[in-house]
């Protein structure tokens, strides 16, 4: 016999932390939110859920309204359910993040829906103050990314397919927020043999032109069975 059980509805929100890295900083992809609560403040791309969606098919939706943006690969993060993060009640968040190439993107972005005034990169070290609780969002973001470059390459997914490796230092030191030893950085880089030189070299720029690197994902994989480190 099926029990007569009443239906359940669930309230709750995804929220997008898409990371772009440009002329040696990592940025984060804000909206200018347009609606109460926190009208006019800076957040991250983020809404409710429909009833009749699941949380991977909401996130693509939501961040596409906000900000133009498809087809992007988002990693589930974390989900976020402090009692007071929300000033209509409790209302959890389920956060995911992407890592972008932002050479390919414009620096403002066209959002689709009248909620979003504008979606603009702000430079993670400068952000304004944030609706809710999006900052902490931001910062336990940072700290998996931190945390995975260390054993997978999804840093290079925030460079260009051709780079030298002054823009990979900048790049880890962007993520890492410290200044790492050249010497010491393409020591290792290059001992680790998981990128290709490239007969090729920098264009367009007023200095000496440096080389060209690509990555080799499968010498990457065969690596990294421990963690990648330039600590000593």
């Amino acid at each position: 016999m099926q029990s007569s059980l009443p239906h359940l509805q669930s309230t709750f929100t995804t929220d997008c932390v898409i990371f772009g890295f440009h002329e040696g900083e990592l940025k984060v992809l804000l909206i200018e939110r347009n609606e109460y609560p926190f009208k006019g403040w800076w957040a991250l791309p983020g809404f409710f859920v429909e009833h009749n969606e699941t949380i991977d098919d909401a996130v693509k939706r939501i961040l596409y309204e906000h900000t133009g943006l498809r087809g992007i690969y988002m990693e589930q993060l974390y989900a976020f359910g402090d009692l007071k993060r929300h000033p209509q009640g409790r209302i959890i968040t389920v956060a995911y993040y992407a890592l972008l190439r932002l050479d390919d993107l414009k620096d403002r972005l066209e959002p689709i829906t009248d909620y979003a005034r504008q979606a603009i990169w702000h430079p993670l070290n400068d952000l304004p103050e944030l609706a809710f609780d999006h900052r902490h969002i931001i910062d336990k973001s940072i700290l998996k990314v931190r945390r995975k470059i260390s054993y997978s390459p999804i840093a290079f997914e925030l460079l260009p397919e051709k780079f030298t490796l002054t823009q990979l230092q900048q790049l880890y030191e962007a993520i890492w927020a410290r200044k790492l030893d050249k010497r010491n950085f393409r020591k290792k880089m290059l001992n680790y043999n998981i990128l290709k030189e490239l007969p090729e070299f920098q264009r367009g720029v007023s200095y000496r032109a440096a080389r060209l690197y690509k990555l080799d994902k499968r010498k990457y994989a065969k690596v990294f069975q421990n963690e990648l480190t330039f600590s000593k």
